[in-house]
Protein backbone atom coordinates (compact mmCIF):
# COMPACT_ATOMS: atom_id res chain seq x y z
CA UNK A 1 0.00 0.00 0.00
CA UNK A 2 2.83 2.35 0.96
CA UNK A 3 4.76 1.59 -2.23
CA UNK A 4 1.71 2.38 -4.35
CA UNK A 5 1.28 5.77 -2.69
CA UNK A 6 4.94 6.58 -3.27
CA UNK A 7 4.62 5.69 -6.95
CA UNK A 8 1.52 7.87 -7.32
CA UNK A 9 3.32 10.76 -5.59
CA UNK A 10 6.28 10.39 -7.91
CA UNK A 11 4.03 10.36 -10.98
CA UNK A 12 2.27 13.54 -9.84
CA UNK A 13 5.66 15.22 -9.28
CA UNK A 14 6.84 14.24 -12.77
CA UNK A 15 3.59 15.50 -14.30
CA UNK A 16 3.92 18.80 -12.44
CA UNK A 17 7.62 19.09 -13.49
CA UNK A 18 6.73 18.45 -17.14
CA UNK A 19 3.91 20.94 -17.02
CA UNK A 20 6.28 23.60 -15.83
CA UNK A 21 9.33 22.39 -17.79
CA UNK A 22 9.72 25.53 -19.91
CA UNK A 23 9.92 27.78 -16.84
CA UNK A 24 12.34 25.39 -15.18
CA UNK A 25 14.49 25.22 -18.31
CA UNK A 26 14.63 29.01 -18.56
CA UNK A 27 15.51 29.20 -14.86
CA UNK A 28 18.40 26.74 -15.25
CA UNK A 29 19.67 28.54 -18.36
CA UNK A 30 19.64 31.88 -16.51
CA UNK A 31 21.54 30.33 -13.61
CA UNK A 32 24.10 28.88 -16.02
CA UNK A 33 24.46 32.18 -17.91
CA UNK A 34 25.00 34.08 -14.66
CA UNK A 35 27.55 31.49 -13.58
CA UNK A 36 29.39 31.80 -16.88
CA UNK A 37 29.54 35.58 -16.54
CA UNK A 38 30.98 35.20 -13.02
CA UNK A 39 33.52 32.58 -14.13
CA UNK A 40 36.99 33.26 -12.74
CA UNK A 41 38.76 31.26 -15.45
CA UNK A 42 37.21 32.60 -18.63
CA UNK A 43 36.56 36.08 -19.98
CA UNK A 44 33.20 36.71 -21.66
CA UNK A 45 32.32 39.54 -24.03
CA UNK A 46 28.82 39.95 -25.51
CA UNK A 47 28.23 42.15 -28.58
CA UNK A 48 25.02 43.24 -30.31
CA UNK A 49 24.16 43.23 -34.01
CA UNK A 50 26.13 46.47 -34.48
CA UNK A 51 29.24 44.85 -32.93
CA UNK A 52 28.86 47.05 -29.84
CA UNK A 53 29.79 45.66 -26.44
CA UNK A 54 26.73 44.77 -24.36
CA UNK A 55 28.36 43.05 -21.40
CA UNK A 56 31.80 41.97 -20.16
CA UNK A 57 32.33 39.74 -17.16
CA UNK A 58 34.85 40.50 -14.35
CA UNK A 59 37.41 38.07 -15.74
CA UNK A 60 37.48 39.97 -19.06
CA UNK A 61 38.25 43.09 -17.02
CA UNK A 62 41.11 41.26 -15.26
CA UNK A 63 42.53 40.01 -18.55
CA UNK A 64 42.47 43.27 -20.47
CA UNK A 65 42.58 45.80 -17.62
CA UNK A 66 40.59 48.99 -17.35
CA UNK A 67 37.05 49.79 -16.27
CA UNK A 68 34.81 47.19 -17.92
CA UNK A 69 31.68 49.20 -17.07
CA UNK A 70 32.97 51.91 -19.43
CA UNK A 71 33.19 49.43 -22.33
CA UNK A 72 29.41 49.16 -22.77
CA UNK A 73 28.24 50.68 -26.05
CA UNK A 74 31.72 50.80 -27.61
CA UNK A 75 32.25 48.99 -30.93
CA UNK A 76 34.43 46.00 -30.13
CA UNK A 77 37.02 46.93 -32.77
CA UNK A 78 37.28 50.50 -31.43
CA UNK A 79 37.58 49.13 -27.89
CA UNK A 80 40.41 46.84 -29.00
CA UNK A 81 42.20 49.68 -30.82
CA UNK A 82 41.99 51.83 -27.67
CA UNK A 83 43.62 49.05 -25.63
CA UNK A 84 46.20 48.36 -28.34
CA UNK A 85 44.92 44.83 -28.96
CA UNK A 86 45.47 43.16 -32.36
CA UNK A 87 42.09 41.37 -32.55
CA UNK A 88 42.20 38.08 -34.52
CA UNK A 89 38.53 38.53 -35.51
CA UNK A 90 36.20 41.24 -36.80
CA UNK A 91 32.64 42.11 -37.70
CA UNK A 92 32.50 39.09 -40.01
CA UNK A 93 31.69 37.18 -36.82
CA UNK A 94 28.14 38.55 -37.14
CA UNK A 95 27.89 37.05 -40.63
CA UNK A 96 28.20 33.60 -39.10
CA UNK A 97 31.99 33.15 -39.26
CA UNK A 98 32.35 31.29 -35.98
CA UNK A 99 35.86 30.38 -34.86
CA UNK A 100 37.71 28.45 -32.18
CA UNK A 101 41.10 28.78 -30.50
CA UNK A 102 42.34 31.90 -32.24
CA UNK A 103 45.44 33.34 -30.62
CA UNK A 104 45.55 36.85 -29.18
CA UNK A 105 48.86 38.00 -27.71
CA UNK A 106 50.09 41.40 -26.55
CA UNK A 107 52.62 43.07 -24.27
CA UNK A 108 51.80 45.91 -21.90
CA UNK A 109 54.21 47.61 -19.49
CA UNK A 110 56.77 44.90 -20.18
CA UNK A 111 54.35 42.08 -19.26
CA UNK A 112 53.34 39.63 -22.00
CA UNK A 113 49.95 37.96 -22.08
CA UNK A 114 48.37 35.40 -24.35
CA UNK A 115 44.77 34.19 -24.67
CA UNK A 116 42.85 31.97 -27.05
CA UNK A 117 39.46 33.17 -28.27
CA UNK A 118 36.25 31.37 -29.27
CA UNK A 119 33.43 33.28 -31.00
CA UNK A 120 29.97 32.61 -32.41
CA UNK A 121 26.66 34.38 -33.12
CA UNK A 122 23.56 34.66 -30.97
CA UNK A 123 20.31 33.98 -32.85
CA UNK A 124 16.76 34.84 -31.81
CA UNK A 125 13.71 34.11 -33.97
CA UNK A 126 15.96 33.12 -36.86
CA UNK A 127 17.72 36.51 -36.80
CA UNK A 128 21.29 37.26 -35.68
CA UNK A 129 21.02 39.66 -32.74
CA UNK A 130 24.66 39.63 -31.69
CA UNK A 131 27.57 37.39 -30.78
CA UNK A 132 29.70 36.16 -27.92
CA UNK A 133 33.45 35.93 -27.37
CA UNK A 134 35.11 33.63 -24.85
CA UNK A 135 38.69 34.37 -23.76
CA UNK A 136 40.81 31.66 -22.16
CA UNK A 137 43.99 32.95 -20.53
CA UNK A 138 46.83 30.57 -21.49
CA UNK A 139 49.71 32.77 -20.31
CA UNK A 140 50.83 30.35 -17.54
CA UNK A 141 50.97 27.46 -20.04
CA UNK A 142 52.94 29.56 -22.53
CA UNK A 143 55.39 30.50 -19.76
CA UNK A 144 55.74 26.83 -18.83
CA UNK A 145 56.42 25.89 -22.46
CA UNK A 146 59.06 28.62 -22.69
CA UNK A 147 60.72 27.31 -19.52
CA UNK A 148 60.77 23.81 -21.00
CA UNK A 149 62.32 25.14 -24.23
CA UNK A 150 64.97 27.03 -22.27
CA UNK A 151 65.65 23.95 -20.18
CA UNK A 152 66.10 21.88 -23.36
CA UNK A 153 68.50 24.48 -24.77
CA UNK A 154 70.49 24.51 -21.54
CA UNK A 155 70.64 20.72 -21.55
CA UNK A 156 71.88 20.60 -25.14
CA UNK A 157 74.47 23.33 -24.54
CA UNK A 158 75.48 21.61 -21.32
CA UNK A 159 76.16 18.36 -23.14
CA UNK A 160 78.37 20.14 -25.66
CA UNK A 161 80.07 22.13 -22.90
CA UNK A 162 80.81 19.05 -20.82
CA UNK A 163 82.58 17.43 -23.76
CA UNK A 164 84.69 20.44 -24.68
CA UNK A 165 85.45 22.09 -21.34
CA UNK A 166 87.73 19.31 -20.09
CA UNK A 167 89.52 19.15 -23.44
CA UNK A 168 90.17 22.90 -23.26
CA UNK A 169 91.30 22.85 -19.63
CA UNK A 170 94.20 20.44 -20.07
CA UNK A 171 96.16 22.36 -22.75
CA UNK A 172 95.14 25.62 -21.06
CA UNK A 173 96.86 24.55 -17.83
CA UNK A 174 100.03 23.67 -19.72
CA UNK A 175 100.04 26.99 -21.63
CA UNK A 176 99.50 28.99 -18.44
CA UNK A 177 102.32 27.15 -16.69
CA UNK A 178 104.83 27.88 -19.45
CA UNK A 179 103.76 31.55 -19.69
CA UNK A 180 104.26 31.90 -15.93
CA UNK A 181 107.79 30.49 -16.32
CA UNK A 182 108.47 32.91 -19.15
CA UNK A 183 107.19 35.82 -17.07
CA UNK A 184 109.45 34.81 -14.23
CA UNK A 185 112.39 34.78 -16.64
CA UNK A 186 111.41 38.22 -17.96
CA UNK A 187 111.19 39.54 -14.39
CA UNK A 188 114.70 38.30 -13.61
CA UNK A 189 116.09 39.92 -16.76
CA UNK A 190 114.03 43.11 -16.23
CA UNK A 191 112.53 42.82 -19.71
CA UNK A 192 109.72 45.35 -19.15
CA UNK A 193 107.93 45.07 -22.50
CA UNK A 194 107.97 41.27 -22.43
CA UNK A 195 106.71 41.32 -18.83
CA UNK A 196 103.74 43.36 -19.97
CA UNK A 197 103.01 40.95 -22.83
CA UNK A 198 103.19 37.97 -20.49
CA UNK A 199 100.86 39.71 -18.02
CA UNK A 200 98.30 40.31 -20.78
CA UNK A 201 98.49 36.67 -21.91
CA UNK A 202 97.99 35.44 -18.32
CA UNK A 203 95.00 37.72 -17.75
CA UNK A 204 93.38 36.48 -20.97
CA UNK A 205 94.07 32.89 -19.97
CA UNK A 206 92.32 33.60 -16.66
CA UNK A 207 89.33 34.86 -18.65
CA UNK A 208 89.26 31.64 -20.66
CA UNK A 209 89.50 29.60 -17.46
CA UNK A 210 86.57 31.51 -15.98
CA UNK A 211 84.57 30.82 -19.13
CA UNK A 212 85.41 27.12 -18.97
CA UNK A 213 84.35 27.12 -15.32
CA UNK A 214 80.99 28.61 -16.30
CA UNK A 215 80.67 25.98 -19.03
CA UNK A 216 81.09 23.28 -16.41
CA UNK A 217 78.61 24.98 -14.09
CA UNK A 218 76.09 25.06 -16.91
CA UNK A 219 76.72 21.50 -18.00
CA UNK A 220 76.46 19.74 -14.67
CA UNK A 221 73.98 20.50 -11.95
CA UNK A 222 75.61 20.68 -8.57
CA UNK A 223 74.10 18.35 -5.99
CA UNK A 224 71.74 20.50 -3.96
CA UNK A 225 71.85 20.20 -0.19
CA UNK A 226 68.50 21.59 0.84
CA UNK A 227 67.93 22.62 4.43
CA UNK A 228 65.81 25.00 6.45
CA UNK A 229 67.41 28.41 6.99
CA UNK A 230 66.69 32.07 7.56
CA UNK A 231 67.34 34.42 4.71
CA UNK A 232 68.98 36.87 7.12
CA UNK A 233 71.80 34.44 7.88
CA UNK A 234 72.51 33.93 4.17
CA UNK A 235 72.44 37.66 3.48
CA UNK A 236 74.70 38.47 6.43
CA UNK A 237 77.43 36.17 5.04
CA UNK A 238 77.07 37.53 1.53
CA UNK A 239 76.77 41.28 2.11
CA UNK A 240 80.47 42.04 2.76
CA UNK A 241 81.38 40.73 -0.70
CA UNK A 242 78.76 42.87 -2.42
CA UNK A 243 79.62 45.86 -0.23
CA UNK A 244 83.25 45.82 -1.41
CA UNK A 245 82.16 45.63 -5.05
CA UNK A 246 79.68 48.49 -4.56
CA UNK A 247 82.29 50.68 -2.86
CA UNK A 248 84.66 50.32 -5.82
CA UNK A 249 81.93 51.69 -8.11
CA UNK A 250 80.60 54.41 -5.77
CA UNK A 251 77.31 52.52 -5.45
CA UNK A 252 75.06 52.98 -2.40
CA UNK A 253 74.10 49.48 -1.22
CA UNK A 254 70.90 49.13 0.83
CA UNK A 255 69.48 46.01 2.44
CA UNK A 256 65.85 45.95 3.60
CA UNK A 257 64.83 43.18 5.99
CA UNK A 258 61.46 41.56 6.61
CA UNK A 259 61.42 40.26 10.20
CA UNK A 260 58.27 38.11 9.94
CA UNK A 261 59.39 35.96 7.01
CA UNK A 262 59.11 32.19 7.37
CA UNK A 263 62.30 30.14 6.93
CA UNK A 264 63.16 28.96 3.44
CA UNK A 265 64.17 25.55 2.14
CA UNK A 266 67.30 25.99 0.01
CA UNK A 267 71.00 25.30 -0.54
CA UNK A 268 72.86 28.16 1.14
CA UNK A 269 75.88 28.27 -1.17
CA UNK A 270 73.80 28.09 -4.33
CA UNK A 271 71.45 30.79 -3.08
CA UNK A 272 74.42 33.03 -2.25
CA UNK A 273 75.79 32.52 -5.75
CA UNK A 274 72.50 33.64 -7.32
CA UNK A 275 72.24 36.83 -5.22
CA UNK A 276 75.94 37.63 -5.75
CA UNK A 277 75.62 37.23 -9.52
CA UNK A 278 72.50 39.40 -9.65
CA UNK A 279 74.09 42.02 -7.38
CA UNK A 280 77.28 42.20 -9.45
CA UNK A 281 75.27 42.41 -12.68
CA UNK A 282 73.31 45.33 -11.22
CA UNK A 283 76.52 47.11 -10.15
CA UNK A 284 78.03 46.67 -13.61
CA UNK A 285 74.82 47.94 -15.24
CA UNK A 286 74.94 51.17 -13.20
CA UNK A 287 78.61 51.90 -13.84
CA UNK A 288 79.74 54.68 -11.49
CA UNK A 289 77.24 55.88 -8.92
CA UNK A 290 73.69 54.71 -8.33
CA UNK A 291 71.74 52.72 -5.77
CA UNK A 292 71.44 48.97 -5.31
CA UNK A 293 68.59 47.78 -3.09
CA UNK A 294 68.29 44.18 -1.93
CA UNK A 295 65.15 43.45 0.05
CA UNK A 296 63.28 40.52 1.48
CA UNK A 297 59.51 40.27 1.20
CA UNK A 298 56.64 37.83 1.22
CA UNK A 299 55.86 36.16 -2.09
CA UNK A 300 52.92 37.21 -4.23
CA UNK A 301 49.44 36.14 -3.02
CA UNK A 302 48.94 34.54 -6.43
CA UNK A 303 52.01 32.34 -5.82
CA UNK A 304 51.71 31.14 -2.20
CA UNK A 305 54.43 29.18 -0.44
CA UNK A 306 57.36 31.36 -1.53
CA UNK A 307 59.59 34.06 -0.02
CA UNK A 308 60.94 36.71 -2.38
CA UNK A 309 64.32 38.43 -2.64
CA UNK A 310 64.35 41.53 -4.83
CA UNK A 311 67.53 42.91 -6.37
CA UNK A 312 66.80 46.34 -7.86
CA UNK A 313 69.14 48.90 -9.38
CA UNK A 314 68.86 52.47 -10.62
CA UNK A 315 70.56 51.75 -13.93
CA UNK A 316 69.32 52.53 -17.46
CA UNK A 317 67.15 49.42 -17.63
CA UNK A 318 67.04 46.54 -20.09
CA UNK A 319 65.64 47.22 -23.58
CA UNK A 320 62.26 45.60 -24.18
CA UNK A 321 63.66 43.72 -27.16
CA UNK A 322 66.25 42.08 -24.89
CA UNK A 323 64.00 41.40 -21.91
CA UNK A 324 62.65 38.10 -23.26
CA UNK A 325 66.14 36.82 -24.10
CA UNK A 326 68.24 37.70 -21.08
CA UNK A 327 68.09 34.14 -19.68
CA UNK A 328 69.13 32.60 -23.00
CA UNK A 329 72.65 31.11 -22.96
CA UNK A 330 75.29 33.31 -24.64
CA UNK A 331 72.94 36.27 -25.00
CA UNK A 332 74.53 39.35 -23.49
CA UNK A 333 74.44 43.13 -23.82
CA UNK A 334 77.83 43.53 -22.12
CA UNK A 335 80.94 44.17 -24.18
CA UNK A 336 82.95 41.49 -22.35
CA UNK A 337 80.08 39.34 -21.08
CA UNK A 338 79.78 35.60 -21.71
CA UNK A 339 75.99 35.49 -21.60
CA UNK A 340 76.04 32.56 -19.17
CA UNK A 341 75.59 34.28 -15.79
CA UNK A 342 71.81 34.69 -15.87
CA UNK A 343 71.34 31.25 -17.47
CA UNK A 344 73.23 29.74 -14.55
CA UNK A 345 71.18 31.77 -12.05
CA UNK A 346 67.97 30.55 -13.64
CA UNK A 347 69.13 26.93 -13.55
CA UNK A 348 70.13 27.18 -9.89
CA UNK A 349 66.82 28.76 -8.90
CA UNK A 350 64.90 26.05 -10.74
CA UNK A 351 67.03 23.39 -9.03
CA UNK A 352 65.98 24.93 -5.70
CA UNK A 353 62.32 24.64 -6.73
CA UNK A 354 61.95 28.41 -7.09
CA UNK A 355 61.35 30.98 -9.80
CA UNK A 356 63.16 34.04 -11.11
CA UNK A 357 61.39 37.03 -12.65
CA UNK A 358 62.53 40.34 -14.12
CA UNK A 359 60.94 43.70 -14.81
CA UNK A 360 62.67 46.76 -16.22
CA UNK A 361 62.09 50.39 -17.14
CA UNK A 362 64.18 53.48 -17.81
CA UNK A 363 64.49 54.01 -14.04
CA UNK A 364 66.07 50.62 -13.37
CA UNK A 365 65.71 46.84 -13.30
CA UNK A 366 64.28 44.52 -10.65
CA UNK A 367 65.11 40.81 -10.44
CA UNK A 368 62.81 38.84 -8.12
CA UNK A 369 63.95 35.44 -6.83
CA UNK A 370 61.17 33.30 -5.32
CA UNK A 371 62.38 30.58 -2.91
CA UNK A 372 60.08 27.92 -1.40
CA UNK A 373 59.16 28.37 2.27
CA UNK A 374 59.49 25.62 4.84
CA UNK A 375 56.05 24.09 5.38
CA UNK A 376 54.38 25.75 8.36
CA UNK A 377 54.63 23.67 11.50
CA UNK A 378 55.53 24.04 15.13
CA UNK A 379 58.41 26.37 14.38
CA UNK A 380 56.17 29.08 12.91
CA UNK A 381 57.90 32.14 11.50
CA UNK A 382 61.59 32.73 11.66
CA UNK A 383 61.87 35.73 13.93
CA UNK A 384 64.35 38.30 12.71
CA UNK A 385 64.26 37.12 9.12
CA UNK A 386 66.63 39.93 8.23
CA UNK A 387 69.98 40.17 9.95
CA UNK A 388 70.89 43.71 8.91
CA UNK A 389 68.68 46.82 9.35
CA UNK A 390 67.51 49.02 6.49
CA UNK A 391 70.56 51.17 6.12
CA UNK A 392 73.53 51.93 3.96
CA UNK A 393 75.46 48.71 4.49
Amino acid sequence: MGDKRQQQGALRAVAQWRGDSRARRDHFIRLFANRMLADEWMGVLLVDADFRIVEANPMAGDIFGGDRSAWAGQPADVWAETLGLPLPFGRSLLQGEAFRNRKLAWTKDGVSREVVVDGDVLVSGGEVIGGYLLFHDVTPWMMLEEQVRRSDRLKMIGQVAAGTAHEIRNPLTAIKGFVQLMKKSFDERQMTKEQEYAHIVLSELDRVQDLVGEFLLLSKSKETKLSSMRLGYVMREMMPMLRNEATLHDIVLLYETKPDLPPVFADKEMLKQVILNLGKNAIEAMGKGGRLLIRERHGSPSIPGFVAIEVSDSGPGIPKAALDRIFDPFYTTKENGTGLGLSICQRIVHDLGGRIQVSSSESGTVFTVLIPCVASGTNGHAAGGGAIPLDDV
